[in-house]
């Protein structure tokens, strides 16, 4: 009895082994995506210059590739708003921001950054339209208020 129990503990251990091992393997094949650390570090800059408030109706950070558009489309109550956007990016990275079909306005995302602040009347959507110029990629930060008043 003694004697299947040995054989017993060594096929356990020796499945336990190849378990073991065949995990090993697949998490060192399987593919890590790259994660920049630039946009790390931007999502942290963008979210402490706009930090999360209780009385935002909204807030959404986004990372933005170089010469790429984003539309944010959210259904809101009418009223008075404010507007909160910042932006933090490489060296000479811009972007414009307009609601809805203006040119809108331009905003630097390198070097001392702040949020801008636009008062806004919505009737019964917010249509925020972000470009990226040339440089990129950057992370752009929005969060919506309600205006008091």
């Amino acid at each position: 009895m003694s004697v299947e129990r040995g054989h017993g503990a060594v096929l356990h251990a020796l499945a336990t082994l190849i378990l073991a091992a065949g995990v090993f393997w697949w998490w060192r094949a399987a593919p890590h995506p790259d994660v920049d650390t630039r946009l790390v570090d931007w999502r942290r800059a963008a979210e402490q210059l706009l930090p999360d408030v209780g009385d935002h109706e909204l807030a959404n950070t986004l990372a933005l590739e170089a010469e790429a558009g984003h539309e944010e489309v959210v259904d809101v109550e009418q009223g008075g708003f404010l507007l909160s956007v910042v932006c933090a990016g490489g060296d000479g990275s811009r972007i414009r921001v307009s609601l809805g079909n203006g040119s809108g306005r331009g905003m630097r995302c390198s070097g001392a950054r702040t949020p801008e602040v636009f008062s806004v009347s919505l009737i019964d959507q917010m249509r925020l339209k972000v470009t990226v110029e040339s440089t990129g990629p950057v992370v752009f930060r929005y969060a919506l208020q309600r205006s008091s008043g």
